[in-house]
């Protein structure tokens, strides 16, 4: 009973654990949950075999309460067919001979009786035997259903670690692609052309205040042949 115990105390014990804490504390979940998806599988493993070695505990004495039970009919059969065999002996005179019988059908009374002890006995250690192989398989479907459990959560978090790093890959390569990026080199480009264009134009502009420093040149003089006329006709009228 204290093996039973044990087992009874170590499927609670482990259907009890709360995976989320465990998992929130743990250094490594992955770890964690490798480590604990395994003694559940072996738990799982030996509580199966003791669970069966109880039922089939439980069977025998089932079936050796079924025996007994039959041999208390079998004896009450063989005890009123001792009796009557009895009094049809004394009806007939045959004191001795039904004296006889009557001992005999005692005999199998005293069967049928011990039969029936066991049989009473018998029945309590059943009944609690039968609980305990109930509360056993209850347990045993609790942690199977813990085992899929971890193995869920193991399965969600490998997954999630996995698309982590495949992000975590092609952000890097996004960012080793920046530096080799198209657009920027255009850029740098349009930038080299915008200079260029500010330069020529600037030279177009020193250029055009040449011209026209030329033509403010040519107007000065101008100007002067016509003062310089019109002296020579005012001298030339006087």
């Amino acid at each position: 009973m204290a093996e039973k115990q044990t087992i009874l105390g170590r499927i609670a014990q482990l259907a009890r654990a709360n995976v989320n804490a465990l998992l929130d504390a743990a250094e490594d979940p992955r770890k964690l949950l490798d480590q604990m998806v395994r003694d559940y599988s072996n738990n799982i493993a030996e509580a199966e075999a003791a669970i069966a070695q109880t039922i089939g505990n439980l069977r025998l004495a089932e079936a050796d309460r079924d025996d007994d039970v039959a041999a208390v009919r079998e004896w009450g059969a063989k005890a009123a067919a001792a009796s009557a065999k009895a009094d049809s002996l004394r009806a007939a005179g045959q004191i001795t001979e039904a004296d006889r019988f009557d001992e005999l059908a005692k005999v199998a009374l005293k069967r049928q009786i011990s039969f029936e002890q066991e049989v009473s006995a018998a029945e309590p250690q059943i009944a609690a035997q039968t609980e305990v192989v109930a509360k056993l398989k209850t347990g045993l479907a609790s942690m199977k259903e813990k085992l899929s459990e971890l193995r869920t959560k193991r399965d969600q978090l490998v997954a999630r670690a996995a698309a982590a790093q495949a992000q975590a890959q092609v952000q890097s390569t996004l960012g080793s692609l920046n530096v080799l990026d198209p657009t920027s080199e255009l850029s740098r480009f349009e930038d080299h052309v915008r200079r260029e264009e500010a330069r020529v134009a600037g030279q177009a502009e020193l250029q055009a205040d040449s011209l026209d420093a030329q033509f403010a040149a040519l107007t000065d003089a101008s100007t002067d042949l016509d003062v310089e006329a019109r002296l020579a006709a005012l001298k030339a009228g006087g």
